[in-house]
């Protein structure tokens, strides 16, 4: 009921907030580039020709695109026939071979003289779909109707970030207000669409809105702090200049959906190994089950934080090569704004993922311990087990503290001299069929059996 109480009013803000902020439809969509239209193709063969002379200081092109490629159109008004267009060669062209499937772009008002069609691009749809079936597949197959619900959890990631993170953002509403809606619905769906409603994902929601709302302090901090403008790259200056969006809202924003794909998997983790460890040791109690489940969450923040240090770096691979050239002081490569702004998204993004571990530890361990106590065993039940016992406490006591009574357990004393009996009915292991005596959880062995039945002491 606690976590009804907080969840459901959550929820209910959430959806108002999406409902308030959701982008209307009026955005024209961009026309396209002077007129031309992208269409499908085939390449059927290519000619190499030598290339021309460069003006000095200038890159030489790679001679596989120099020359010219016949090419089927596969759609539009010239569907089936052949055209030849020149091979890119600037700077970075791609390279083309015959058979491949590219992309066109045709001018159908172009004048008489000028070339109807270029080559664009590769089409890779194809190779795409392939490898979404193969992605889908392979969740599938191992996560079963688990993996069918992460599925349906990423395609509503997608939806919301495509349908209201974005679309908000360019309409002008504040980027953080936005982010923090659209995680908060992203979360709440998400969690619970994949791991089901149950106590164990609620604690996970709860922390992960905990470290979201800790990220963002952070964030917000930091930003003010380091004097981050959020204009690193071409994008976010024209985004700056052209549409007026509020850029470091925009890097507030992108901290905090960054962090919220890597805080789910945390506070999940966690949630689930304290409810996996109290369902294995009944007996552990707040405490116990606190500091287990921060054992597991060091080891795992250690390699999560590894993992976000390296997807940063790889990302931000050329430009880390172009410093490298240049021969800069370490110092002055770190202060410069595109990498102060990736070790600040980086340090933030850590911190929140640290508070993830005691928030989401602590509030399934104290949902977990807080267990009702076993009601009595009905004519029908199982013969509950023993009791758990403390660490280094030995077996041969009957309960903790008490020393272990003759003659007591199913299997009576094996110590008593008159145990060995052989005038003893049934042997030391008692008499199966007589009523009161107790015959053991464990069969005769086997040799003992024929000895029973032949009339004699095992």
């Amino acid at each position: 009921m606690a976590t009804l109480a907080v969840l459901l009013p959550l929820a209910v803000v959430t959806l108002a907030a999406l409902v308030w902020l959701w982008p209307d439809a009026r955005r024209e969509a961009a026309p396209e580039q002077a007129g031309f239209q992208r269409v499908g193709g085939t390449i059927t063969a290519i000619t190499l020709t030598p290339c021309g002379e460069t003006e000095p200081g200038a890159p030489k092109p790679h001679p596989a695109t120099c020359g010219e490629a016949t090419i089927t159109v596969g759609e539009g008004r010239d569907l089936g026939s052949e055209v030849t267009v020149p091979l890119p060669s600037g700077p970075g062209s791609q390279r083309f071979a015959a058979g491949d499937d590219v992309v066109l772009l045709h001018n159908p008002e172009a004048e008489e003289g000028m070339p109807a069609y270029q080559l664009s691009d590769h089409d890779r749809s194809a190779p795409l779909l392939l490898l979404g079936a193969a992605f889908a597949l392979a969740v599938i197959a191992f996560g079963r109707w688990r993996g069918v619900t992460a599925l349906a959890g990423l395609a509503i990631t997608f939806v919301l970030l495509l349908t209201f993170v974005i679309p908000g953002i360019l309409a002008g509403e504040p980027p953080m207000l936005v982010a923090i809606v659209g995680a908060s619905a992203i979360m709440l769906s998400v969690l619970f669409l994949t791991h089901g409603f149950t106590l164990a994902t609620s604690m996970a929601v709860l922390g992960t809105l905990a470290s979201l709302a800790v990220t963002g302090v952070l964030s917000y901090a930091v930003i003010g702090i380091a004097e981050l403008s959020g204009i690193t790259d071409d994008s976010s200056f024209t985004l700056d200049m052209s549409m007026s969006i509020d850029t470091q809202g925009l890097l507030l924003a992108s901290i905090m959906i960054g962090a919220l794909g890597v805080l789910d998997d945390v506070t999940v983790t966690q949630s689930v190994t304290v409810s996996e460890l109290a369902a294995a040791n009944p007996s552990y109690g707040f405490r116990r089950l606190y500091r287990a489940g921060s054992r597991i969450g060091r080891a795992h923040i250690a390699s999560v934080i590894n993992t976000i240090i390296l997807a940063y770096a790889g990302a931000s691979l050329p430009l880390l090569l172009l410093f490298s050239i240049g021969e800069q002081p370490l110092g002055e490569v770190l202060t410069t704004p595109v990498i102060a702004q990736e070790v600040a998204r980086s340090v933030v993004g850590t911190l929140g993922l640290i508070s993830a571990v005691p928030i989401t530890t602590a509030l399934a361990a104290l949902v977990t311990s807080r267990h009702a106590p076993p009601s009595a065993p009905s004519a029908g039940d199982p013969e509950p087990g023993p009791a758990p016992r403390a660490s280094g406490e030995s077996f041969f006591t009957d309960a903790p503290g008490e020393p272990r009574t003759p003659g007591s357990g199913p299997y009576g004393d094996l110590y008593r001299p008159s145990h060995h009996d052989p005038s003893r009915p049934g042997g030391p292991y008692g008499d199966p069929h007589r009523p009161g005596v107790p015959d053991g959880d464990r069969p005769l062995p086997r040799r003992a059996r024929h000895r029973r039945d032949a009339g004699s002491s095992p």
